[in-house]
């Protein structure tokens, strides 16, 4: 593999687009250290260190971010806006009969739809850069901070404006980025982002556990969490490359003097078919009740409620809500992602027909019912890494969103071995060995 890197770095156009993923990197990572206009930078970093254990309710958008979320800089949404708006856009593709006709279109629908999540980001930039703003002003942002209602000096709606404005921005700057990226990078540059993002936050994560330790200074439990981390990655990337081959053969045809078809082929089912799409959209419906219980006023049963039992990852509630709703939303994701009407009628358009199988409605059952079968070990797979990390690390003082916890593992990996797969098939073009063996 290192021979492999060595081999890119001595081909000219592939180094020159490596090193220029680098540079879009650093320009990325400076920008996540840049505050606002209107920020009192070192009320921010007080409470940063004040409220460490009360970042829970704004972690998931923290992670993605970097770490700039909480600390109120130019890239503090991050691209946690763009992320939002691809997921609905595709959600919205199975509803609206005209995005469905878009995706069928090739390249220039393709292209459309691209142009509407653009759009649909600079939206949702705004809606919650409002409400970031909004959050920092009232103190909310740092619960238990004795200045964090001192973090937004001038609250006037000229500077809650810019603050706004300069956030959208950032977004818009992130979002370029990433194209840059995947047009003259490596390719996948709104993962690669995603993934700078993530891992980020591992060293200062990593060293916390080692000063909060108690064995040999807090080595023991740095080792422990380095071998559990280990050992979930390894885990993961064998689900991850686990897939249900379904064989597929196409006829033989005549057309003219020449002969068509006759060739074998597969179809292939990943076991984690949905991704890391579940755990996000398990996250974010369960920080929704927390979200509206922080801003209601009184003490009412029900917020009492949310806030005991759905705001600690460590909760009995919590995690059963949470693991129930990372299965359901794998079959929800599935079923809308993958359709076996269109798979079987595009086979039997071609002249393709499972072996045993009829074509038409019988194939179309036959994958549904294949699909059924790999989403339930994919689902419990995904709750299983979303929780077993946490609850493992809770005992070695690791808050319940350290990295090696499921979202984060789910994307590091997810997004490393689609980059891998991508510098290695430019590597074979080249006649070379790829990173894999």
């Amino acid at each position: 593999m290192l021979t492999a890197f060595a081999r890119a770095f001595k081909t000219p156009d592939l180094r020159n687009k490596l090193l220029f993923t680098l540079g879009i990197i650093v320009v990325y990572r400076v920008g996540t250290h840049i505050p606002i206009p209107g920020i009192d930078y070192k009320n921010v970093q007080t409470c940063m260190n004040v409220a460490n254990s009360n970042r829970g309710l704004f972690s998931l958008i923290n992670m993605f971010s970097g770490g700039a979320l909480l600390q109120i800089t130019v890239f503090a949404l991050g691209i946690m806006p763009y992320i939002t708006a691809s997921i609905i856009l595709q959600l919205l593709t199975v509803v609206i009969p005209r995005l469905e006709a878009l995706k069928k279109e090739g390249q220039a629908g393709t292209a459309k739809i691209t142009q509407y999540t653009r759009y649909l980001t600079i939206a949702l930039a705004v809606l919650q850069g409002t409400g970031l703003v909004a959050t920092a002003r009232s103190g909310a942002l740092f619960s238990g901070c004795p200045v964090a209602s001192q973090i937004v000096p001038d609250q006037s709606i000229f500077t809650t404006i810019t603050m706004v404005i300069v956030m959208t921005a950032g977004t818009c700057v992130v979002m370029w980025l990433g194209e840059l990226i995947t047009d003259r990078g490596i390719g996948n540059g709104m993962s690669i982002l995603m993934f700078i993002s993530i891992a980020a936050t591992f060293p200062s994560a990593l060293w916390a556990i080692k000063v909060q330790g108690k064995l040999a200074g807090g080595w023991i439990e740095f080792s422990t969490v380095i071998l559990v981390g280990l050992v979930m990655v390894g885990l993961v990337v064998f689900v991850e490359q686990a897939q249900r081959r379904i064989p597929v053969q196409y006829a033989k045809r005549m057309i003219g003097r020449k002969s068509y078809g006759g060739t074998s082929t597969y179809i292939p089912l990943k076991v984690n078919q949905a991704g890391v799409i579940p755990v996000i959209f398990a996250s974010s419906l369960l920080y929704i009740p927390s979200l509206i219980a922080q801003f209601s006023g009184g003490n009412s049963s029900w917020k009492t409620w949310v806030q005991s039992n759905l705001t600690k990852g460590d909760h009995p509630v919590y995690i059963t809500a949470y693991f129930l709703l990372i299965v359901f939303f794998a079959f929800f994701y599935v079923a809308i992602s993958f359709n076996p009407e269109e798979v079987a009628d595009n086979m039997k358009k071609y002249g393709g027909f499972i072996p045993g199988i009829r074509a038409g409605r019988p194939t179309a059952e036959y994958l549904s019912y294949v699909l059924n079968r790999i989403t339930w070990p994919g689902s419990l797979y995904l709750g299983l890494i979303a929780l077993v990390p946490t609850m493992a690390l809770v005992g070695f003082g690791a808050s319940q969103n350290f990295p090696f916890g499921g979202t984060s593992i789910l994307i590091i990996v997810g997004v490393g071995l689609e980059t891998v797969k991508q510098i290695e098939s430019q590597l074979q073009q080249r006649n070379y060995e790829g990173f894999l063996r």
